[in-house]
């Protein structure tokens, strides 16, 4: 992808080096001479000696650094690729929980929050990676710039050198006044001599610096499409759990043997869920008129319309009222609204309000409710992920949580409910289509 330096000009300058340690004292001090002639003639700037140095161990040190970063990088793609989900592991243990549907949905939920968790770590790694890939394509640019500059420096020394030949050198040396002026020549070009090694020295970690730049940026490049392909697998583990979760649930729900049974557990379910809505309500007027007796301030509700909680929605899968059960088949009270969605997608806090709870069941799955005033509440169930917390005061669009099918549910979907003064009420009653 990047040209190399030209060969020609790193053999010659080891030439140039070896040549100046074979020569006799006289024709060496010549030659350095005419480094220095050389290096003022084509305006090539020595710098001070403490700063070179500086210069040469800050470019090693970065080396080092990203000869680390290149080895982590390496081991962070084994881990990945040794760190992906088994699905058919999670559904041989799954057999054991299949004789309790409730047990089932439980365990399946848990595994279906590590896969979720896992994607979002992956997500968050490629955002980053291809941040730092842009940071590290910078710095080859950079690197390769310097080692052009000093290539370029090198090649016009080298031309101008062999293009005086020695006798300039010995002439220079010639030329001096006396004695003592030759000695003082003698003593400078020995210094600038050994500036001249430092130069080349510089210019091999230069060199060295642009390979390793090259090496960092393949090593994340890779890193990066790893991740990226680790993404894919793990999104398709999940969407085979989910697939699977459904599956079970509606061949256990239309087992003919299991109809009485499913009934009695269904409508045992349903009231616990109204138990445990029921509980919180309580416990959230008891601390709110606490609230009241400190501050004298009262939650109240000041009749805006709701936001819509489920913004990329596809379609409404489940109305609010009376329903025939899909599959068992008796009369039901559908408490809310199914808005279906994108596994993953947001969903929104649909007015001001304080977090009430944020827990999982196994009916709502992940679910949060949210306290607006006067008796009001919402709640958004089956959620893959929270966002919140209980306690938590949130305001209206606030994304509190993300689209899932966790708990008694079969397909990505927001349940969404209200309730007003211990009751469920039309959730469109708040909403606007």
């Amino acid at each position: 992808m990047y040209k190399g330096t030209n060969s020609w000009t790193v053999g010659s300058m080891k030439g140039l080096v070896c040549m100046q340690k074979k020569c006799n004292y006289r024709r060496k001090t010549a030659v350095l001479m005419g480094v220095v002639m050389l290096v003022l003639a084509v305006s090539v700037s020595i710098c001070p000696f403490v700063s070179r140095a500086d210069e040469a161990s800050d470019l090693k040190n970065s080396i080092e650094q990203k000869q680390q970063e290149i080895k982590d990088a390496q081991d962070q793609k084994k881990q990945l690729q040794s760190g992906l989900t088994d699905v058919k592991s999670i559904i041989n243990e799954l057999e054991e929980a299949k004789s309790s549907l409730a047990a089932y949905v439980k365990q399946l939920d848990g595994n279906l929050e590590q896969i979720q968790a896992k994607i979002n770590s992956l997500s968050e790694m490629i955002t980053q990676k291809e941040a730092e890939l842009v940071e590290t394509k910078a710095e080859l640019e950079e690197a390769l710039a310097n080692e052009q500059t000093q290539y370029e420096s090198m090649k016009l020394r080298i031309k101008s050198m062999y293009e005086r030949g020695s006798n300039f050198y010995l002439e220079a040396m010639l030329t001096a006044g006396s004695f003592s002026e030759m000695l003082n020549r003698a003593d400078y070009i020995e210094r600038l001599s050994a500036s001249d090694m430092r130069k080349f020295e510089e210019f091999q970690t230069a060199r060295e610096y642009v390979e390793v730049c090259k090496a960092q940026l393949e090593t994340e490049q890779e890193l990066l499409e790893e991740a990226k392909k680790d993404v894919e697998a793990e999104q398709a583990a999940l969407e085979k759990l989910i697939a699977q979760k459904e599956a079970e649930i509606t061949a256990y729900e239309a087992d003919i043997n299991n109809r009485e049974m499913l009934v009695k557990e269904y409508e045992a379910e349903i009231a616990a869920q109204n138990a445990e809505i029921k509980a919180l309500e309580d416990a959230a007027k008891t601390l709110q008129k606490q609230l009241e007796q400190a501050n004298g301030k009262k939650n109240k509700y000041d009749g805006g319309m709701f936001a819509w909680p489920a913004p990329s929605y596809t379609r409404i899968s489940d109305d609010y009222g009376e329903r025939m059960h899909p599959t068992l088949h008796v009369k039901q009270f559908h408490n809310g609204v199914d808005m279906a969605a994108p596994g993953g997608s947001p969903i929104l806090a649909a007015y001001n309000g304080t977090v009430t709870a944020a827990a999982y069941s196994t009916t709502m799955g992940n679910y949060i409710m949210i306290d607006h005033g006067d008796n009001l509440y919402t709640i958004y169930m089956h959620a893959s992920k929270l966002y919140v917390k209980q306690g938590d005061q949130v305001v209206k669009g606030q994304k509190i949580a993300a689209v899932g099918t966790t708990g008694r549910s079969t397909g990505n979907h927001l349940h969404f409910s209200v309730r007003l003064n211990g009751s469920y009420v039309s959730p469109w009653n708040y909403l606007k289509k």
